[in-house]
């Protein structure tokens, strides 16, 4: 694989590509990143980006990449299918499909870029007088999918609710520290996974659990190769919160930040409810 970790960590195991032919690829589910139905979303984004990644012709770095989820995933093999849609000297735009009995149940778009020195200013800013990591408890997972045993979050606010007693609350939004468990240098495959670590925005503001599943989501890469090796096995600092709730769909804004201070990524996705 292009990003370097050979397949031991749960994380790349789950992600590992089998290349049959230059344009594809046999992946399969992990039971270690499972979710209520089917695996976690973040894992199958990453799945689908290691493919691209791992094509000859790929070039540059990831700054762009969305997913439709277009059907359940079941357990088992992946077939995954790539494809050079367009690429010029800055950009290369790539399609990537995942089958499963014939059938396309996940697709991607990928944009990769050969980033420049050019003049660069943030404008987004972190949220200031954060608790280090170290001074939160660790959320306590039992009970819940196993996607969420391969983390270390630490919330600073809006977890969970301790009582589901289904009274809405005034908004959804969080905060929390996360790191791959166990620790894991990050680069662009893991970050795309983290961007999808928020529990849904539905299950805050109704403080209770309902179905929903993730439909399509993009996540903007902002982290350059530097920054990622400065992060290191660092917790990331994730931020989220629902923008409308409406008729069965409601969309989820999120960033992802160093502890440094710096946006590593930003995401945006639309979630499909049962109410």
């Amino acid at each position: 694989m292009k990003n370097g970790h050979t397949a031991t960590h749960s994380f790349d195991i789950a992600i590992d590509l089998t290349p049959i032919e230059a344009d594809r690829f046999l992946g399969a589910t992990s039971p270690a990143y499972a979710n209520i139905v089917g695996p976690f979303g973040g894992v199958t984004a990453s799945l689908l980006l290691n493919a691209a990644l791992s094509h000859p012709d790929c070039q540059g770095t990831p700054i762009a990449l969305t997913v439709n989820f277009a059907a359940p995933i079941n357990d088992g093999e992946l077939a995954v299918l790539t494809r050079l849609v367009r690429a010029n000297r800055s950009t290369q735009h790539w399609l990537v499909e995942a089958h499963q009995a014939g059938s396309a149940v996940a697709l991607a778009t990928a944009v990769f870029a050969e980033r420049r020195a050019t003049w660069s200013a943030p404008e987004a800013a972190a949220p200031p007088h954060l608790p280090a990591p170290q001074e939160l408890p660790r959320l306590w997972m039992a009970g819940l999918p196993a996607w969420t045993q391969r983390y270390d979050m630490r919330v600073i606010a809006g977890g969970l609710p301790d009582g589901l007693d289904g009274q809405p609350q005034a908004d959804s939004h969080s905060s929390f520290w996360v790191r791959d468990d166990p620790p894991r240098p990050m680069d662009f495959l893991s970050l795309a996974a983290v961007s999808d670590s928020f529990f849904p925005r539905i299950f805050l503001r109704r403080r209770r659990m309902m179905p929903a599943s993730t439909v399509s989501l993009t996540t903007y890469f902002h982290a350059d190769q530097a920054m990622l090796a400065a992060q290191g096995e660092d917790y990331v600092l994730g931020v989220a919160r629902g923008l409308a709730f409406h008729q069965g769909f409601f969309d989820q804004s999120a960033q992802i930040w160093s502890r440094a201070g710096e946006l590593l990524a930003s995401s945006h996705q639309i979630v499909y409810y049962k109410d």
